[in-house]
């Protein structure tokens, strides 16, 4: 089978959702499809909305000789009006790999109202959505319901999670590692792995570890690209605050580097919106308790109480209370990494995922009716 997958940049760009993507290429082509990739440059949203109207755009996809469309939805304003051509005119079912709506997140108005416009209007122009939570469905079918015409069930949905087993870990942390870690050592030691963006919610730690003052910790991997507003923000938070001596940026760091801080910290902090969040589950792979939000789909890889703890978005109060309880309570620590671990190894690897991703792509591939319409072979 010949697929065409529709993306912004490159496919090795960093982030949880490009990797999804990377994972998903490399099932197809481990079980003989060929995949091309049709990219964008990066531009920024009003411009890419422009790109539903470029020429050369617009031909090079209609005359791609492809038998499956994939188009990461992040690619959204580039396709919500193309697409009703290109499903017109081109005989290649289109699926939508879903990982974040942006009409999820914070945004001044009247943003909002029109990014939930725009992605409406996308993810009713293509034929099946493959999903990486049932959160990020129901968001999706959500989206929908705004619309009374339109039946949201009427397209076909796979949900097939993202994993963690990618990073080289061998050999894997065993319990007398976790015991270890969690009550032979001082300061409780935190680590937050994620793009400096405000979404990722990284100045709520700050004020959290403001709020317990020493004893504990913080390490925050991500780009420092100069130029990041969010990332000199926190900075200048970290001077303010008086957190100097508790606080560490790595910058970014390769997987070995990355596993070696998994392997050293207690507990992983991300309080932001996630439509999955693979850090979760990379960092209770190593045996460390989640603090993430009750919102997104957090839920879906946390269990509250037992292996992590979700608070309410905004919450620092809450973040720095949890905080205090770990670093106060290391049999409670112990308890919720072990636990933590255990999680992990009950969630599917990358090859399980995707190899029911790939194999709900074949048949999708063979529908040849439209979402809301019936399959020639449905027909009474």
């Amino acid at each position: 089978m010949r697929i065409g997958l529709i993306l912004y940049g490159s496919l090795d760009t960093l982030s949880g959702g490009y990797l999804y993507d990377r994972m998903l290429v490399q099932a197809l082509e481990e079980a003989g499809h060929r995949v091309t990739l049709f990219s964008l440059p990066w531009r920024g949203y009003p411009r890419h909305l422009i790109d539903n109207w470029r020429p050369g755009w617009r031909a090079r996809l209609l005359a791609a000789p492809v038998d499956l469309w994939l188009q990461d939805e992040l690619n959204h304003p580039s396709l919500f009006w193309f697409n009703r051509i290109l499903r017109t005119r081109h005989p290649a079912p289109v699926v939508s790999i879903v990982h974040h709506l942006r009409s999820s997140e914070a945004h001044p108005r009247p943003l909002p109202v029109l990014y939930r416009w725009i992605e409406r209007m996308y993810l009713t122009s293509v034929d099946a959505f493959l999903v990486n939570s049932h959160t990020t469905l129901t968001t999706v079918r959500g989206l929908f319901a705004a619309t009374q015409s339109l039946e949201p069930t009427r397209w076909p949905a796979h949900v097939a999670y993202p994993a963690a087993d990618h990073l080289p870990a061998q050999p894997e942390i065993d319990a007398e590692a976790i015991a270890a870690r969690a009550l032979l050592t001082d300061r409780l030691r935190v680590l937050f792995v994620g793009n400096l963006i405000p979404r990722k919610g990284v100045h709520l730690l700050l004020d959290a570890l403001a709020r317990v003052g020493e004893g504990i910790e913080l390490t925050i991997v991500g780009n420092l690209d100069p130029y990041n507003d969010y990332a000199n923000f926190l900075q200048r938070k970290i001077h303010t605050l008086r957190l100097h001596s508790q606080v560490r940026f790595t910058g970014r760091v390769n997987e070995a580097a990355l596993v070696s801080l998994y392997r050293s910290h207690h507990v992983f902090a991300a309080p932001s919106y996630e439509g999955f969040g693979i850090a979760y589950l990379e960092a209770q792979r190593f045996g460390l308790p989640v603090i993430a939000l009750t919102t997104g789909a957090a839920s879906e890889v946390v269990i509250d109480g037992r292996t992590g703890v979700l608070v309410k978005p905004g919450d620092s109060a809450a973040i720095a209370a949890a905080l205090q309880r770990f670093s106060s309570d290391r049999n409670l620590l112990l308890a919720m990494g072990l636990a933590a671990r255990l999680r992990y190894t009950l969630h599917p690897t990358w090859e399980e995922s995707m190899g029911a991703a790939v194999r709900w792509l074949e048949s999708t591939a063979t529908r040849t009716g439209r979402a809301g319409e019936p399959s020639p072979g449905s027909r009474g």
